[in-house]
């Protein structure tokens, strides 16, 4: 019986000292990367416009310009009937006076979430340029013509993958998804009109919207627009 203690404590030493090692290496590893390694634009906040979606949308033709890998790849915060938060990453559709557009599923776990507390919070990230944009404010749906006008004006995979739907269900199988993404695939291109009934658009109007630009020396410049009446307030924040 001592014999048989010992070995066990023996293999349990070693998956720990494994763990260890594997922990310590990560470690190294993540703090070997480095951050803004490269030359950044220069960014002054007093000849940013008055309003902040001129300024998003210059900011996202230059991320286009600088080559940023999928700049309109977005983070999007939603909170469930508890205030438990969720974040996930999805695409931008538009940004226009009404403010930011995005679709999902009214089914999804977001979708719920939205018609829990119709609030979130978005974030884009421009690496090569050192650039990040967060917004946060009320979220409703858009108009159902404009979100199927929007969809079929879209990519056929985006038409199958509304198609597909079931989306943040329990998925049994790979198999099962093959199954039904190919059936999706097939509608789709043979009728590019087709309706996914479940997908919808939302439009995020922002009270807030910040925009920081990364600086070498950690002198980050942050200016936030706040919604204030009919108009912005524009205020500058420590970074």
């Amino acid at each position: 019986m001592d014999e048989q203690r010992y070995d066990e404590g023996r293999g349990r030493g070693r998956a720990e000292g494994a763990a260890d090692r594997g922990q310590e290496a990560f470690r190294a590893l993540l703090r070997a990367q480095r951050v803004w390694d490269t030359d950044l634009p220069a960014f002054d906040p007093d000849t940013a416009p008055d309003e902040p979606l001129p300024l998003f949308h210059g900011w996202f033709g230059e991320a286009v310009a600088a080559g940023q890998p999928e700049p309109h790849t977005m983070t999007l915060a939603t909170a469930d009937e508890r205030g438990r938060p969720d974040v996930r990453t999805l695409m931008l559709h538009d940004a226009d006076v009404r403010g930011w557009h995005f679709a999902t599923h009214a089914t999804s776990r977001k979708g719920r979430h939205l018609a829990a507390r119709p609030e979130g919070a978005l974030g884009f990230y421009w690496a090569a340029q050192g650039r990040a944009v967060r917004l946060r404010g009320p979220v409703t749906t858009a108009d159902a013509a404009e979100t199927r006008a929007d969809l079929h004006a879209r990519s056929t995979g985006a038409l199958a993958a509304a198609l597909v739907g079931r989306q943040s269900e329990v998925l049994d199988s790979a198999a099962e998804l093959a199954r039904a993404s190919g059936e999706a695939w097939e509608r789709a291109e043979r009728d590019p009109a087709a309706e996914a009934r479940s997908w919808t658009g939302y439009v995020l109007a922002p009270a807030e919207v910040e925009f920081f630009q990364g600086d070498a020396r950690r002198r980050h410049v942050r200016l936030r627009y706040r919604r204030e009446g009919d108009g912005w307030v524009r205020e500058l924040l420590w970074p």
